[in-house]
């Protein structure tokens, strides 16, 4: 039997596997199947937009299982279902519909897989890090033989690929997951004791000022994600090496895991979350001035604190700030700001600021991202959070 650290790093490996696949090229499977980019960008961003309802309402559902990893397994099964029901040609709503369901199935199962990793690695001793770092190379390689496969396989390959790996995230969910119960005392909650505790968050000024926080600074994130390899092509980059920047800058972000724990630890979420927001604000204010070749790799070295820092100090701020009855409903409601609606809002933006001005529209990243600064430089009056 591999250890539980392995395991948990295979687990995370059968989610990103897929989302390594499909947040890439799902927009290829689309277009071939005859919508229009307006079409593709609604069905993509629809369950993003939603994600501040059904992320929390999933995470009140999930903390109300006496395990916390069966919820994993019916979301990992809905999402297989509805991934296998893309492939009936009935059209726009009918994709519309069904990827709305797959997409918020699987963006839950990160969040919740979190919770169980989180309280373990505190448990057992071992780095949070190891294990999601696994997930990342796994995201990497997806990226990487997904697109070798499209150069002259179908598109539909795209499809099969993320069934399989909805499969494997709903079986892995049972068989690489310890049996860790939500209740420490065992049994289930009521419904209305996991709702109350939905409530005690929404309350919660540290816990929504921390949430906010990262959500904006992550958010900022949105043009480099999306008009990143336009930017460069105009800037006479090549494709190609657009590929080995965003391969480069994951791969320092799975160093970052792996590697800096007891810095992590030793400096603490507060500070981690204040050198990440400004971390980011150099990064987007640094490619707003559209630099040369060789100055792209340091800067997408910032990766690893602009992205990895905001998402570890907020695992660790937002585990403190709730409580295990209401854990699953805090980090779902964290994933919710830093991949719903921030990051949707910031998406529509970010193509009109494109489209105006060019790099230019990482200037408005960095901004947004000086407002997360401001809010993290605000969390040192949460005296919970002290010592």
């Amino acid at each position: 039997m591999p250890s539980l650290p392995l395991r948990l790093g295979l687990f995370y490996s059968a989610i990103f596997v897929g989302t390594g696949a499909s947040a890439p090229y799902i927009p290829i499977w689309f277009a071939r199947h005859g919508l229009s980019g307006a079409e593709i960008g609604l069905i993509l961003s629809a369950p993003m937009m939603a994600r501040m309802i059904t992320a929390p309402a999933i995470g009140v559902w999930a903390d109300s299982f006496a395990l916390r990893r069966t919820p994993l397994i019916l979301m990992g099964a809905l999402a297989t279902v509805a991934y296998i029901l893309l492939a009936a040609p009935f059209g726009f709503w009918w994709w519309f519909a069904v990827w709305f369901v797959a997409a918020s199935a699987i963006s839950t199962v990160s969040p919740l897989t979190d919770v169980i990793v989180l309280a373990r690695a505190r448990r057992d001793g071992f780095n949070y890090g190891w294990p999601r770092g696994i997930g990342s190379a796994a995201f990497i390689l997806a990226n990487v033989v997904m697109g070798v496969m499209l150069v002259q396989g179908p598109a539909d390959l795209v499809l099969i690929w993320i069934v399989v790996a909805a499969l494997l995230t709903a079986v892995g969910a049972r068989f690489l997951l310890p049996p860790d119960p939500v209740r420490e005392e065992g049994g289930r909650a009521a419904l209305s004791e996991s709702l109350a505790g939905l409530g005690s968050l929404v309350r919660d000024g540290g816990f929504m000022l921390a949430v906010v926080s990262v959500g904006l600074i992550q958010s900022a994130h949105a043009f480099y994600y999306g008009f990143s390899a336009l930017v460069w092509k105009a800037q006479g980059i090549p494709e190609s090496l657009t590929g080995v920047l965003w391969g480069f800058g994951v791969a320092v972000e799975i160093g970052f895991l792996w590697f800096m724990e007891p810095w992590r630890r030793a400096i603490g979420p507060r500070r981690l979350l204040v050198i990440g927001g400004a971390a980011a604000v150099v990064r987007w204010g640094t490619l707003a001035l559209s630099p040369p070749l060789w100055l792209l790799f340091p800067i997408q070295a910032l990766h690893a604190l602009s992205f990895a820092a905001t998402f570890m100090a907020s695992l660790q701020l937002v585990e403190r700030l709730s409580t295990p009855a209401n854990a699953s409903s805090a980090q779902t409601m964290n994933s919710a700001f830093s991949g719903g609606l921030l990051i949707g809002l910031a998406t529509i933006v970010s193509g009109g600021l494109y489209d105006a001005v060019g790099a230019y529209g990482y200037f408005a990243m960095a901004a947004m991202s000086a407002l997360g600064l401001a809010g993290a430089l605000r969390l040192y009056g949460v005296k919970r959070l002290d010592g």
